[in-house]
């Protein structure tokens, strides 16, 4: 596995993706870790957002998750809206998963080399600062990713 770069490698994972996990959802609306996952949602989707202190309430149609460790179901990609720093605190709920996600993305602005090495040591490819929508609709908008 890798640290994806290419474009094509990204659309790949856009178009096989079909369930995100979004570690650190919000209910905000004016927040990327609320107005990101609503987009993806709205291009078919299916959004599982974890938060423990929004744990039990509904997003997207979806129960809130306290951590990773509580998704039942297989995730495609885990969407990471949390600060560089506390990804050191993650990297054993992204590997103890079940089956393993195929890909941890982290968003715009999020970067964590050591923790990123590891997860690609273990399997998974990783993104890391790139916004999941911005590159959704640029490569709709260029015929490179069809519409669900």
């Amino acid at each position: 596995m890798a640290e994806l770069t290419r474009e094509a490698d990204l659309v790949a994972v856009l178009e096989r993706s079909r369930v995100i996990a979004v570690l650190g959802a919000h209910r905000e609306r004016s927040r990327p870790a609320f107005y990101v996952p609503d987009y993806l949602h709205d291009q078919g989707y299916r959004v599982l957002p974890v938060n423990p202190g929004l744990a039990g309430e509904t997003l997207w149609g979806e129960p809130v998750r306290s951590n990773l460790a509580e998704l039942t179901e297989a995730v495609d990609l885990v969407d990471v809206f949390r600060r560089p720093e506390a990804l050191d605190d993650h990297l054993a709920d992204f590997l103890a998963m079940r089956p393993a996600p195929a890909v941890v993305w982290f968003q715009l602005g999020i970067r964590n080399d050591r923790v990123a090495a590891q997860l690609v040591a273990r399997g998974l490819d990783v993104v890391q600062d790139r916004c999941t929508l911005a590159d959704h609709r640029r490569f709709r908008a260029s015929g490179l990713l069809p519409s669900r």
